[in-house]
């Protein structure tokens, strides 16, 4: 396949904001897939994932275009792996030279494709749920097939080959492996503990920590602990892989929440957690384990068991370390597991379903989070310089809600509350370095880092593109375990306008780092 009609495609699903007319395009070219590359590159990121090419390295770069087309993708990806791969001394002088010769062969929008491609500013890798839509539409399958294959999976390439190649026989294939990470079960926003009880019948009640999601996976004394974003982090957390080595099991797949203690059990800030995912003295601040989920124990796979049977298996094995909550509680004992986890200093509580199966990678009404005080993800999509004390800081924010039709982020507001001046010091270093326009104001960054903001709602206002402004905005944390693709959407932020919001108990915050499936 040539590498115009990729990127022509792209420029056609970018071009426009209906759906149908995004999975028409998609499934056009799909149909005739001739490497996975093109999955790839059209969610917006190289299929070995990041090269070390970054805004520098393509900023700098200046090669005149092709006048014609004759690159193809399979060319494409060959070069970026190269790329990747090139290390040593004179590996900069290696990787440029490269770089430079892929360009040289591309056409002008070739070129732009792949600088877009290369720092992260494609805007489509929020596309996920189009490109299933698109692939269930090219290969003529079920789309529920094909996203219970990807969510087991966890790779839209490898589901889009199954899909064109074996169609739903093949797709049908694709089940559990220990081993290989499981897309996590989210959850939504309850308008209140009541009216999510009342909503679902028979619950059960959980403490909603304020930790990072991790899944463990363990087979016989073989064991590998991942992220929300199934990124592996065995090697970081020895203390927590001890403990499920030493469960009563052969193997097990569990889902849960760590985080760090102080001496009287407290939870520590959320980025003292974070910390130790990249830490090289793993030692020095342990992480403490609650398991919330079973979705394999002992060869036999229970993802479609209802939650009251993998809460049995979680207890068997994890007994200890399952996450506080209480199973078909009263409306008094609800509200006490509600006090008992504010508390205990963490977020709330979860309302799960009994009757419901373990739906990995969606975001349904069967889990439900119950907080007190309004949070959104969100991306920064600029910053000011700060003033008075703040001079020679980026200091105010500007803030963007996801689209969920993947064009980009959509500003809702600003702030500059909340920091500390720890904090202040490392946005300024952490923001300048992805700057990609500079302005007397401040600069505006790639929209790649996400910020957890806590809000009092949303109030209409011409003043922004969504047609709505953040009331009260204040910065509650960076969210390091986050993609642009996990941000809350301009329909989260919506919801919250008066009239449309939920009352006390929302939340919309939807990551690796809020418990029970967030």
């Amino acid at each position: 396949m040539l590498f115009s009609e990729l990127v022509e495609t792209s420029e056609a699903v970018a071009a426009t904001r209906s759906r149908l007319a995004k999975v028409a395009a998609l499934a056009g070219l799909l149909k005739r897939l001739d490497t996975p590359a093109v999955v790839s590159f059209l969610i917006g990121v190289p299929s070995q994932g990041r090269i070390g090419a970054g805004w520098r390295t393509v900023g700098d770069l200046a090669v005149p275009p092709a006048a014609a087309e004759s690159l193809t993708v399979a060319e494409v990806d060959e070069a970026l792996g190269a790329y990747g791969t090139v290390s040593g001394k004179g590996s900069a002088g290696r990787r440029a030279d490269l770089l430079a010769a892929l360009f040289g062969r591309a056409t002008a929008a070739e070129q732009g494709f792949l600088r877009r491609l290369l720092t992260g500013e494609l805007r489509q890798g929020a596309l996920e749920g189009v490109m299933l839509d698109a692939i269930a539409s090219a290969a003529d399958v079920p789309g529920a097939v094909v996203r219970r294959a990807f969510m087991l999976s966890g790779s839209l390439p490898d589901t889009a080959v199954a899909a064109l190649n074996g169609g739903e026989a093949e797709l049908a294939e694709v089940r559990l492996e220990v081993g290989r990470p499981v897309r996590p079960m989210l959850a939504s926003p309850a308008s209140s503990l009541p009216e999510a009880m009342a909503e679902l019948g028979s619950v059960v009640v959980e403490h909603k920590l304020d930790g990072a999601r991790i899944q463990v996976h363990r087979s016989g004394s073989e064991v590998h602990i991942f992220t929300r974003t199934l990124r592996e982090i065995t090697a970081t957390v020895p203390e927590l892989v001890d403990l499920v080595r030493a469960m009563p099991c052969t193997s097990v797949v569990l889902d849960g929440e760590t985080l760090a203690l102080t001496d009287d059990g407290k939870p520590r800030p959320f980025q003292e957690t974070m910390s130790r995912f990249g830490a090289q003295d793993v030692r020095e601040l342990l992480l403490s384990p609650f398991f919330f989920d079973c979705l394999h124990l002992d060869g036999q796979d229970l993802l479609d068991e209802p939650l009251r049977a993998r809460l049995t298996a979680l207890r068997t094995v994890a007994g200890p370390h399952v996450i506080p909550g209480v199973q078909d509680p009263t409306p008094d004992a609800a509200a006490a597991v509600v006090d008992a986890s504010l508390a205990a200093g963490h977020e709330g509580v979860m309302v799960k379903s009994l009757t419901s199966s373990y739906a990995a990678g969606r975001r349904g009404s069967a889990w439900q989070k119950v907080k007190p005080v309004h949070t959104l993800d969100l991306v920064v999509l600029g910053v000011e310089w700060g003033s008075g004390r703040r001079s020679g800081k980026l200091s105010n924010l500007h803030l963007g809600a996801r689209d969920p039709n993947g064009g980009p982020p959509v500003m809702v507001g600003k702030t500059f509350k909340g920091m500390t001046d720890e904090l202040l010091a490392w946005q300024t270093k952490a923001l300048a370095d992805i700057a990609t326009e500079d302005h007397p104001w401040g600069i505006v960054v790639n929209p790649e880092l996400v910020i957890e903001i806590e809000l009092d709602g949303a109030q209409v206002s011409p003043r922004y593109p969504g047609g709505l402004a953040l009331r009260f905005a204040r910065v509650l944390r960076y969210r390091p375990d986050k993609d642009a693709a996990d941000a809350d959407t301009i329909d989260a932020v919506r919801a919250l306008l008066p009239g449309k919001a939920p009352g006390v108990g929302t939340g919309g915050g939807e990551g690796e780092g809020e418990s029970g499936g967030t």
